[in-house]
């Protein structure tokens, strides 16, 4: 659940292909439009989606594991793809693989909305990513094809508040369909926004390449997709079958194989989709562990807040969707403050503060537990995370920027951007790890509490698997079922408190890494 709608370095990433085309005012509106729609479904997708898993577990009688994979399935394409969908589109027409990556992701949304199987469903989901993986540079380079330099900054402020907007309403609206309607309509709410898309590219936005691409990465591309996936396939496969399981231990190995190769591929490639010279910035390198560090709490965290005030706190889905709005409201409220003081005071300073105070946040995440209003257990956390956050992103786009040359800054942002989503997917797979085994000893402590027949404990015990989506056998009376749910939402809050620490930590971590390894110099 990423409730910033836009991620760091976003901004950056319109500096790649910085020779504007010549077109008129009305095509330059137009190209603004389609990216801020294009950007808007992959926003939307990503927000709602986290709100409606609980449905999804319950009709589609998901375990832990396979609702994770819904999410990382999408995410680990998206993330693998990402700086070659850039690529695509300069060396073959921005427009063109940006309309590509829209049909893709909207065919792929139908798949989506029919699927009646968890597999189904994480198969479309694979590959809506890969539309997304070319839809999201795309909708940014459409900005920097058209827009020249002296225009960009009022087009990417414009494009960066109706981001604003989607990442508000979005996870509302759609918990609100959710909630009267389906699961399914977060998907086929991509469908007309899709169509009018496509029409609207196909129709007004000029076509543009750059005659400096590259070439296509393929092997890298594949091999970090491969490596990635083979990771997080162990991580989210070792609860249910032990570490000592032959295949969690084979996915490991071709993950860690695959991610070895790609780091000698990219050391040796004439155009690699991950240039390793620019780590040798320390002010490069720290920011990205910063990003790494700090966006695996942010995204690996609030993966299991919707889970925890829906199935255990009773939350609507459109409720939990409005949960985070005052993190939306405090990143809209005070981006120009902190954009001033980073002028003020540099970057440093602000990016050793800011994820401290996003670490208080996640912390205060763990203290409430189970009923309580919204305002006095959940809010200070989410107003905590939300200050600390607008405090980091702005220096932290600024400080990648600014270390590396002009002319590497939009591939520099790029690979900055793709961290924060490699960050959230290895995050919800490790966690995955974190709040099974915390979730399975609270459980199992808490039923044998109750005493319950052998039979009716056993048929609990064997859906652990299900976490919070646990569902109670029929014929049990209403005292001992709700004593169950009651020991079953503790277990669940209790491995949410773990996993809150670990983003605490991480978050403590992050603000470390910037005090040691951040200068804040500009590269000249």
């Amino acid at each position: 659940m990423n409730p910033l709608g836009h991620l760091p370095c976003d901004a950056g990433v319109v500096l790649r292909g910085s020779e504007a085309v010549e077109c008129t005012a009305s095509a330059k509106r137009w190209t603004l439009a389609a990216a801020i729609l294009g950007s808007s479904m992959a926003f939307i997708d990503g927000s709602v989606v986290n709100v409606g898993i609980p449905a999804i577990q319950r009709d589609l009688g998901a375990s832990a594991s396979e609702a994770q994979w819904v999410i990382e399935s999408y995410a680990l394409f998206l993330a693998a793809l990402l700086l070659v969908g850039g690529v695509l589109g300069d060396r073959f027409g921005r427009r063109r693989v940006f309309m590509v990556g829209v049909a893709i992701f909207s065919v792929a949304s139908i798949g989506c909305a029919l699927s009646t199987t968890a597999t189904s469903l994480i198969v479309a989901r694979a590959v809506q990513g890969v539309g997304a993986a070319l839809l999201v540079p795309g909708s940014l380079s459409l900005i920097s094809a058209v827009f020249p330099e002296g225009e960009r900054g009022r087009a990417i402020g414009t494009w960066s508040a109706f981001s604003g907007v989607t990442a508000a309403l979005g996870p509302v609206i759609g918990g609100w369909l959710i909630d009267h309607y389906s699961w399914t309509w977060a998907f086929l709410v991509n469908l007309p926004f899709g169509a009018a898309l496509l029409a609207m590219t196909v129709l007004k936005v000029p076509e543009s390449r750059s005659h400096q691409a590259g070439g296509v990465d393929v092997r890298g591309a594949s091999l970090v997709t491969v490596g990635l996936a083979g990771v997080v396939y162990a991580f989210i496969q070792a609860p249910s079958l032990g570490w000592s399981s032959i295949e969690v231990l084979a996915a490991l190995l071709i993950g860690a194989l695959g991610l070895a190769f790609f780091v000698r591929e990219e050391a040796r490639v004439s155009s690699p989709m991950l240039p390793l010279g620019l780590f040798r910035s320390a002010d490069f390198a720290g920011t990205n562990l910063l990003t790494l560090l700090l966006y695996a709490a942010l995204g690996g965290g609030l993966y299991y807040l919707p889970l925890n005030l829906i199935q255990v706190q009773g939350y609507d889905a459109a409720a939990a969707g409005a949960a985070l709005l005052p993190f939306i409201v405090i990143m809209f409220l005070l981006s120009r403050w902190s954009g001033k003081l980073v002028d003020r005071v540099g970057p440093k300073l602000p990016l050793v503060i800011g994820p401290l105070i996003a670490a208080l946040g996640f912390a205060l995440f763990a203290w409430p537990s189970i009923g309580g209003s919204y305002w006095a257990t959940f809010f200070p956390a989410v107003c905590a995370l939300g200050l600390g956050m607008v405090i980091t992103v702005t220096p932290l786009t600024t400080t990648v920027m600014n270390a590396v040359a002009t002319d590497q800054a939009g591939i520099a942002s790029g690979i900055n951007n793709a961290a924060s989503r490699v960050a959230g997917l290895l995050a919800i797979a490790v966690f995955g790890i974190l709040m099974a085994h915390a979730f399975d000893e609270t459980l199992r402590s808490g039923l044998r509490e109750l005493q319950l027949p052998t039979k009716l404990f056993n048929a609990i015990d064997q859906q652990r698997h299900r976490l919070a989506a646990i569902e109670i056998p029929q014929g049990v009376d209403k005292a001992t079922a709700a004593a169950i749910k009651h020991a079953i939402g503790l277990a669940f809050v209790d491995g949410f408190r773990w996993v809150m620490g670990c983003c605490a930590a991480l978050g403590l971590l992050s603000a470390v890494s910037a005090g040691l390894m951040i200068s804040g110099k500009k590269k000249t």
